[in-house]
């Protein structure tokens, strides 16, 4: 099981990115999958994430300027970044569960529960 990240860089504030996550070795289709991030000097949070069929949920962080997507038949979750703010500066992280609810009911957010990790994407947003 593989999540390979993609898509970061440096842009300027109002500035938009998108990431995309290539995953292998598992049946990716009926994965739980979410975006986390790490900013310098702080604790992992979780930024959005989206069941099997396509429900999102986000952070409140981020409402209305991010949006989680993802291509079954391609293997592959983004993240499409927009109105992009310094604070947003951080490490993004694609990360999979093998399911949102039934036994894996635990928050959506908890890293805890997401048993694959990606390297991490650096994103940088200057004022």
């Amino acid at each position: 099981v593989q999540l390979v990240e993609s898509g970061g860089g440096s842009v300027q504030s109002d500035g938009s990115l998108r990431l995309s996550c290539a995953a292998s070795g598992y049946t990716y289709a009926s994965y739980c999958m979410g975006w986390f991030r790490q900013a310098p000097g702080k604790g992992r949070e979780g930024v959005a994430s989206i069941t099997s069929y396509g429900m999102p949920t986000y952070a409140d962080s981020v409402k209305g300027r991010f949006t989680i997507s993802r291509d079954n038949a391609k293997h592959t979750l983004y993240l499409q970044m927009n109105a992009l703010k310094p604070e947003d500066t951080a490490i993004y992280y694609c990360a999979a569960r093998p399911a949102c609810g039934g036994v894996y009911s635990y928050p959506r957010f908890a890293s805890y529960a997401y048993n694959t990790w990606g390297q991490g994407t650096q994103v940088t947003v200057s004022s």
